[in-house]
């Protein structure tokens, strides 16, 4: 679970995690491991987190150095986890915990992966219309067909986590690389809640850069597009330039002397900024592969020391 600058709602996670551990623990017989991944908080998270590592051997904080990111953060609680599977969500509490006894019990029913799909979400207006724009534009354009209307939130068996870190690509997109893996794959139905507290940490940019990395991770359609608007253009020009030595031919005058050449040297033009920004994109990863810098950096692990 990746925290940055939760402060105003960890009482109500810790309270409701360990209410849902302790039901675990009692109906499944299962030993539980809660990973808390400190996004480089600024507030005052990583003490309360601290406090309450210091009183549960269940609780496990990893402190990265500096802000990297949701995914990287996610990264590496995976990395850490020891569970024979493991629960991904966040910590906002717009994924209910109450939610995780019905993961395991699709999970010990023989399911690799359970994906928890969002029946409906707390969204409304332009930013809940922009998040089914973009469900929907993923499900056309992705190479790979995959669930679309679900998050992070989620189980996988610990065969599947041991196949999903070998992928070390460092533009992820977790709702992709978890289907990518394959196995024998359920859905659990939820209503995604209101955050309990604070504000939304996803920047409008960060998610327009995480739409893009879902896009350009699981698709070649933009390139494809652009081979296909290139065709379209030439071939529009091919048919305009003919139609303009008919006219000529007969002697009819229908070049204006301005119009025709600006809308063609505009069209053009918008088509090669286009096509140049996506192939930016995909060289833009390409450069991040690379570079081969880690996912992240570890400041400290932080456990109670008579935990096993």
């Amino acid at each position: 679970m990746p925290i940055y600058n939760e402060e105003a709602l960890l009482d109500e996670l810790f309270s409701r995690m360990l209410r849902v551990f302790n039901s675990i623990e009692n109906d499944f017989g299962l030993e539980c491991e809660w990973v808390l991944v400190n996004d480089g908080s600024r507030d005052r998270s990583l003490e309360m987190m601290k406090a309450k590592a210091s009183t549960d051997a269940r609780v496990a904080i990893i402190d990265l150095s500096r802000n990297f990111g949701h995914q990287p953060a996610i990264q590496a609680g995976i990395e850490y986890a020891s569970g024979d599977a493991v629960v991904i969500m966040d910590g906002d509490l717009q994924d209910p915990p109450e939610l995780i006894p019905d993961l395991i019990r699709s999970w010990k029913a023989g399911n690799k992966v359970v994906v928890a799909q969002r029946r409906s979400r707390a969204e409304r207006g332009i930013k809940g219309m922009l998040f089914g724009l973009f469900h929907a534009m993923l499900a056309r354009l992705s190479d790979m067909k995959m669930e679309t209307g679900s998050g992070v939130f989620g189980l996988l068996d610990r065969r599947a986590v041991n196949d999903l870190l070998k992928l070390r690509e460092r533009n992820r997109f977790l709702p992709g690389l978890r289907t990518w893996v394959g196995y024998e794959q359920a859905n659990v139905l939820y209503d995604r809640e209101e955050r309990a507290a604070g504000k939304p940490k996803q920047s409008f940019s960060r998610l327009v850069r995480y739409g893009f990395d879902a896009i350009f991770s699981f698709s070649f359609k933009p390139l494809r597009a652009i081979w296909a608007l290139g065709f379209i253009v030439s071939a529009f020009s091919f048919l305009y330039a003919l139609f303009l030595v008919i006219m000529r031919i007969l002697n009819i005058n229908v070049v204006s002397g301005f119009t025709t050449p600006t809308v063609a040297i505009l069209l053009l033009g918008g088509v090669q900024l286009i096509s140049v920004g996506i192939l930016g994109e995909y060289l833009g990863r390409i450069y991040d592969e690379v570079k081969q810098r880690p996912h992240y950096i570890i400041n400290e692990v932080i456990r109670r020391k008579n935990a096993n």
